[in-house]
C-alpha cells in the first residue's frame, strides 16, 4: 500500500479532512503522520496505522480506534475521553498525562506503555496487555484490570481506588504507596509483594495470597481479609481496625504494634503469633477469636 505523507499539509483544517477523506477511499496507512493538537473527536479510524504518529495534545474523544496500531506514537496530554480502542495496539506509545478516562480498551496492547500521570479513570482494560508499563501516579479509580496481563508495570503512587483486579497478573509490578481503597483483589496472587504504606482500605482481599508480603504500615481498616493467606506477612505498625480476618491464616506474621481493634478473628490461624506485640491498647473481639488455634501465651 502507498504510504502517504501529510508534513505539507499547511492548516489544521486541510489536515483533517484529507486524512478523513483517504480513509474513506480506503487508505489506512498514515504512519507518522503529524497532527499535533488536532481536533478529531468522534473520527472513525478503525484499523489504521498510526504508528510513530505525532498526537501530542490531539483531541479524540469519543474517537473509534478499534484494532489500530498506534505504537511508538507520542500522545502526550492526549484527550482520549470515551475513545474506542479495544484490540489497539499501543505497544512503547507516549502517554504521559494523557485523559484517557472511560476509554474501551479491551484486549488492547499497552507493552511497554509510558503512562506516568495519565488518567484512566473508569477505562475498561479487561484482558489487555500492560507488561512493563509505566503508570506512576496515574488515576485509576473504578477501573476494569479483570484477566489483564500487569506484569513488571510500575504502579507507585498510583490511584486504583475501586479498581477491579480479579485475575489480573501482577508478576513483578511495584505497588508502594499505591492506594486501593475499596479495590477488588478477591483471590488476587500478590504474594511476597512489597506493600509498604499501601492504603486497602475496604478492600475485597477474601481468598487473596500475600504469603511473605512487606504490609509495614498498610491501612487495611474494614478490608475484607477472610480466607486469606498472611503467612509469614510483616504486618508491622499496620491498622487492621475492624478488618474481617475469618479463617485467614497468619501463621508466623508480624503484628508489632498493629492495630486490630474490632478485628474479625474468629477461625483465623495464628500459629507462631504473639498478640501481645500488637499496638498497645488494641481492643479486639475476643468472642470472635478461636483460641485453639495459636499458643495460649496471648
Amino acid at each position: 500500500m502507498k504510504v502517504r505523507h501529510f508534513l505539507n499539509w499547511s492548516t489544521y483544517t486541510m489536515k483533517v479532512r484529507h486524512l478523513l477523506k483517504l480513509y474513506e477511499q480506503g487508505d489506512r496507512n498514515f504512519a507518522g503522520v503529524d497532527l499535533c493538537g488536532e481536533d478529531l473527536r468522534g473520527v472513525i479510524l478503525i484499523g489504521v496505522n498510526l504508528k510513530g504518529a505525532n498526537l501530542r495534545g490531539a483531541d479524540l474523544s469519543r474517537a473509534f480506534l478499534i484494532k489500530s496500531d498506534l505504537s511508538g506514537a507520542q500522545m502526550n496530554w492526549a484527550n482520549l475521553n470515551f475513545t474506542k480502542m479495544s484490540e489497539a495496539k499501543l505497544v512503547e506509545t507516549e502517554l504521559t498525562k494523557a485523559n484517557i478516562s472511560g476509554a474501551f480498551l479491551v484486549k488492547s496492547q499497552l507493552v511497554g506503555a509510558k503512562l506516568s500521570g495519565a488518567d484512566l479513570s473508569g477505562a475498561n482494560l479487561r484482558c489487555a496487555n500492560l507488561q512493563g508499563a509505566n503508570l506512576c501516579g496515574a488515576q485509576l479509580g473504578r477501573s476494569n484490570m479483570r484477566d489483564a496481563n500487569l506484569s513488571g508495570v510500575n504502579f507507585k503512587w498510583a490511584n486504583l481506588s475501586e479498581a477491579r483486579l480479579i485475575g489480573a497478573q501482577l508478576d513483578g509490578s511495584s505497588l508502594t504507596f499505591v492506594n486501593l481503597s475499596r479495590a477488588w483483589l478477591k483471590g488476587l496472587d500478590i504474594a511476597g509483594f512489597d506493600l509498604e504504606g499501601v492504603n486497602f482500605h475496604k478492600a475485597r482481599l477474601s481468598d487473596a495470597n500475600l504469603e511473605g508480603a512487606n504490609l509495614i504500615s498498610a491501612k487495611l481498616t474494614q478490608a475484607q481479609l477472610d480466607r486469606a493467606n498472611l503467612t509469614r506477612a510483616n504486618l508491622r505498625a499496620a491498622n487492621l481496625t475492624e478488618a474481617s480476618l475469618e479463617d485467614a491464616n497468619l501463621t508466623q506474621a508480624i503484628l508489632t504494634n498493629a492495630d486490630l481493634t474490632g478485628a474479625h478473628l474468629k477461625g483465623a490461624k495464628l500459629y507462631g503469633v504473639n498478640l501481645e506485640d500488637v499496638l498497645p491498647g488494641t481492643t479486639m473481639m475476643p468472642e470472635l477469636i478461636d483460641y485453639s488455634l495459636y499458643p495460649a501465651a496471648i
